[in-house]
């Protein structure tokens, strides 16, 4: 059985800060998920949708756990 890793804050931190966001330490782990996901173009949906079908998506493992 094969499980993957949860993404770590700093591993967020380092995504946002790729995308040229900064300042976002104080943030919790689901807030910056979302801020990532509307830089990125894409609903803030983490967490948020039952039975998600949006694929591929960075956060769907951690997601849908």
């Amino acid at each position: 059985m094969s499980t993957k890793k949860k993404i770590t804050k700093a591993e967020l931190l380092a995504i946002a800060g790729e995308l040229g966001l900064k300042g976002l330490s104080k943030y919790k782990k689901n807030e910056l998920i979302h801020i990532i996901q509307v830089a990125e173009g894409n609903d803030a949906c983490f967490m948020k949708i039952p039975n998600c079908a949006v694929n591929p998506c960075l956060f769907r493992t951690e997601c849908q756990a």
